[in-house]
């Protein structure tokens, strides 16, 4: 006679587990409410956090920048279903690349070569970090990039790391890999000033793949072609010894968008209208002005081209492989240039 009753106890407590899964996946998916706890950042002059005003908002529904934003969160998570099968958790080296600012609850994933010296100058200035400059260009370039003026998730505790996915906006601003990648090659390996790179890159690729190096070369590394750059790339023993480089790393292994569910991902593309949308949400429009980028010095499409007309064929195509999950994940092109196809 008591086996009904153990019955009933089992599937209420099968009842009670569906009904917690539920719950963790909303609150995954939706924005948490404000509370007197500040965890999701400053009330903005609507009354709401920025991720309450990205998902609450009737007046931005109606907007084509929060349709396009909509677009992209919707074209990314279908990527991730396509493209990644294995799903894995968290640990605090995923999150370094991801910068907090605890005032006005936003998550920024930054990615080098895609205007994140601009934004780690905002983010100065929204936090507090830039002292009495209200001005992001009177940050030096160089102190815009030291290690601690600026707060990374990885530095919290797993229950504030959570909470702070939970209830703050996260952004990422992303770029034609190609057109990122020509870009990082100009400023690390054709500059002069930037003899810490030769030193540590340009040397060892020069002595792995250029035949019959001269002694300056090898002592120097200033002179690396971007065909040697691309076949130290796809050399496999590049990435047993050490992780790329946070400058042609791909978005996905920086940033983790298959993990980390982003409510905006900005594009070099449409910098300008996108880092708008960002502050609009956070309700700082007044407060601080996204620097512009100069256009003049900006690597393109066309330029990126002229440097891949020297790579043959099936370098391209490993190279392609390797920046491949960037290309789909984004929703970017293969670009015409190529020749594997």
């Amino acid at each position: 006679m008591k086996k009904p009753k153990v019955n009933r106890m089992v599937l209420a407590m099968c009842l009670g587990c569906f009904i917690m899964v539920i719950f963790y996946f909303q609150s995954n998916l939706k924005p948490a409410s404000a509370n007197g706890s500040g965890m999701g950042g400053s009330l903005g002059k609507s009354g709401r956090t920025p991720l309450q005003m990205l998902y609450e908002s009737d007046q931005l529904e109606q907007s084509a920048v929060h349709v396009t934003h909509q677009g992209r969160r919707e074209l990314l998570e279908d990527a991730c279903r396509s493209y990644t099968h294995k799903r894995r958790v968290l640990i605090p080296e995923d999150l370094k690349h991801i910068i907090v600012d605890d005032q006005h609850g936003l998550l920024y994933c930054y990615v080098p070569k895609v205007a994140c010296t601009n934004w780690k100058r905002v983010l100065m200035v929204l936090t507090g970090a830039a002292g009495p400059r209200r001005d992001p260009l009177a940050i030096p370039a160089n102190e815009a990039h030291v290690p601690g003026n600026l707060r990374t998730l990885s530095e919290y505790s797993t229950s504030q790391i959570n909470r702070r996915l939970r209830s703050y906006l996260k952004f990422v601003f992303v770029r034609e890999p190609f057109e990122r990648l020509v870009s990082a090659y100009r400023n690390k390996f054709t500059r002069s000033y930037n003899t810490a790179f030769h030193k540590r890159y340009g040397t060892k690729i020069i002595r792995r793949h250029r035949p019959d190096p001269q002694e300056e070369a090898l002592e120097r590394g200033d002179d690396v072609s971007f065909e040697e750059f691309v076949y130290y790339l796809v050399d496999p023993a590049t990435q047993r010894e050490e992780p790329f480089n946070e400058h042609w790393e791909r978005v996905h292994s920086l940033c983790h968008p298959c993990l980390i569910h982003y409510d905006v991902v900005g594009k070099y593309e449409t910098l300008e209208e996108d880092s708008r949308y960002v502050m609009q949400l956070a309700g700082v429009e007044g407060q601080v002005t996204f620097p512009a980028s100069a256009k003049s010095t900006r690597t393109t499409g066309d330029m990126a081209a002229q440097f891949f007309r020297n790579i043959s064929p099936f370098y391209q195509k490993k190279l392609y492989n390797l920046y491949r999950m960037d290309f789909l994940l984004f929703n970017y092109t293969t670009p015409e240039y190529l020749r594997f196809r």
